[in-house]
């Protein structure tokens, strides 16, 4: 076929035409926008609506938090259990007969003592009657209605776990000891879960130590569970065979994989990879709780990425633990009581910056996994005319305020002892009002329904003028964007419906108080994933909202 030229000619001047204005858009950005605002229009239209569709589809499914929700993900106020399935001498010297004096202050150098002085039926019993008896239904009653405990620390061993796990250990020549301690972790799981009572299963002690203390189990000295291959795979196989039990078990609230990691732990980040992945085929959704290794801000960067909504595979959620103590080193022992008591203020100040966005940084939550109101001699030498009850009291109280507006719980050392603890004892404490209980758990059943009722009433009047806020705001000093502020809203939604699901839930079983979302930038992870919000460009607008309506519905209920 033959082409004219008077078309050929034509072609080529639409050709350097077009080339010329492209050239000329791509010059003056101003231009380019506008040329390329209809499209984007266009895009934003389909996009949009076609979004709309499916979130709302899926938003209308999107299941109302339960119970098991609110065990894992509330604020954890309450406190440890220790010396109950890992002894120690210095809190239960009555487990520890008189022919162990000197030999040691660790449950190996008990158990052992025992089977030798009784033999192995009669230790068993022993040890038996301690985890049946050493915490009482009176002592669980007391911790729900008077201390308003949410949540109990269960220190175990991986030898709590039966006679299998002791192959190959030192206590393998005691394991018929422990052949049922497992079953009695479970038992006690129960009472409290009867109580209202979440418990976090922590794996206090773990094969050859990773720690070099006694709590770990042995009086060795030594922390050689890193950097043994051995004792790494005995740990993981703990580990999963907790998360297999608690599969079905109700009330537990996490499951801790080690306790105080020595610093610089050769291998510890990478056995922490290996416990996640193995998880995440056994079960992916109870919390995980790591040990900071004395470092929490490096253990944060290490876990957002893990908490992150677009990680695959899914892993747990992971929060970190950390201990905080002005006891021990030689810079706190130089420090009055005053100063130490304004130092708590800024504690935690590790999350700030990592934490409040979970679309930009991914989740970062933080445990107090264990603090006291103890101060080393050489502080208390410097406190002056002060009474002493009254230093220690504003130390508890300040440590409290802290860790309820920072941390997502806090779990003081330890409920009891052989004595009556003083500042290490939490009832003691509790007593001396050195803890301050949250103010949500402190009020009345009937109030608390009332203010809930009365939030309710102000929920339309509230989402407006926070809706409205936050459109003003975007549209006046980000003009320009193609947002989706209906987002924002669906979020907020979503979140005052949490936060009254939290605090009411106490209320239905006739259990006093209520419960406020503790962890909540793993409450965000949870629900971005489950709305289906997690994929979307404008997912921040979502999460904000539902911070948004989360902090809206406690300001209704003035908690």
């Amino acid at each position: 076929m033959r082409v004219s030229w008077s078309y050929f000619i034509t072609s080529v001047f639409i050709l350097i035409f077009l080339f010329l204005l492209a050239r000329y858009i791509y010059r003056d950005p101003q231009k380019r926008e506008y040329i390329a605002k209809p499209f984007t229009i266009a895009m934003h239209f389909f996009h949009k609506n076609s979004l709309q569709t499916n979130i709302a589809a899926t938003q209308s499914g999107l299941q109302a938090p339960t119970l098991a929700d609110v065990t894992r993900y509330r604020y954890h106020h309450g406190t440890n259990l220790g010396s109950a399935f890992v002894v120690e001498r210095w809190m239960t010297e009555h487990m520890f007969p008189f022919s162990a004096a000197g030999q040691g202050t660790s449950e190996l150098t008990a158990v052992s003592a025992w089977v030798v002085l009784e033999g192995d039926q009669d230790a068993r019993e022993r040890f038996e009657k301690h985890w049946r008896e050493y915490v009482s239904d009176a002592d669980l009653d007391w911790l729900r209605d008077v201390a308003r405990c949410t949540t109990v620390r269960l220190p175990i061993g991986y030898f709590t776990l039966g006679p299998k796990f002791c192959e190959g250990t030192p206590f393998k020549g005691v394991a018929s000891v422990y052949q049922n301690a497992w079953q009695a972790v479970k038992n006690l799981v129960k009472r409290c879960n009867d109580r209202g009572m979440g418990v976090l299963i922590d794996l206090h002690a773990l094969p050859g130590g990773a720690n070099s203390g006694e709590h770990s189990g042995t009086n060795s000295g030594k922390a050689e569970l890193w950097g043994s291959k051995a004792n790494l795979d005995l740990a993981t196989k703990c580990v999963c065979f907790i998360a297999q039990q608690t599969r079905t078990m109700e009330g537990v609230a996490g499951i801790q994989i080690v306790n105080e990691a020595e610093s610089h732990a050769k291998g510890m980040y990478e056995w922490y990879d290996r416990v996640l992945l193995e998880l995440s085929h056994v079960d992916n959704t109870i919390p995980i709780y790591i040990s900071d290794g004395w470092n929490l801000n490096h253990a944060l960067g290490w876990s957002q990425p893990k908490n992150n909504m677009r990680t695959q595979p899914t892993f747990n959620p992971v929060v970190v633990d950390t201990h905080l103590y002005w006891c021990f080193s030689d810079a706190d022992k130089a420090k009055s009581p005053q100063q130490i008591v304004y130092e708590v203020h800024s504690t935690l100040s590790e999350l700030d910056g990592k934490d409040g966005s979970v679309n930009d940084r991914g989740a970062a939550q933080v445990s107090v996994g264990e603090y006291s109101c103890v101060l080393s001699e050489e502080t208390w030498a410097k406190r002056r005319d002060t009474p002493k009850d009254q230093l220690v009291r504003n130390f508890g109280v300040a440590q409290s305020q802290r860790y309820q507006r920072r941390a997502c719980g806090s779990m003081f050392w330890s409920y009891r002892m052989d004595w009556t603890g003083g500042e290490w004892g939490f009832r003691r404490m509790n007593e001396k009002h050195a803890i301050g209980i949250p103010l949500s758990l402190a009020l009345p059943a009937a109030e608390l329904r009332n203010r809930i009722t009365q939030a309710q009433t102000q929920r339309d009047l509230r989402k407006g003028n926070t809706v409205k806020s936050h459109v003003q705001y975007w549209d006046k000093n980000y003009p320009g964007q193609p947002y989706e502020h209906w987002r924002f809203e669906q979020g907020w939604e979503v979140g005052f419906a949490d936060a009254a699901g939290f605090l009411g839930m106490r209320g239905q079983r006739g259990w006093e108080g209520g419960d406020k979302i503790g962890m909540l930038d793993l409450w965000v992870l949870k629900r971005l994933r489950e709305s289906g919000q997690a994929a979307a460009v404008f997912a921040w607008e979502w999460e904000a909202g539902l911070r948004h309506g989360v902090r809206d519905f406690y300001e209704c209920v003035g908690v």
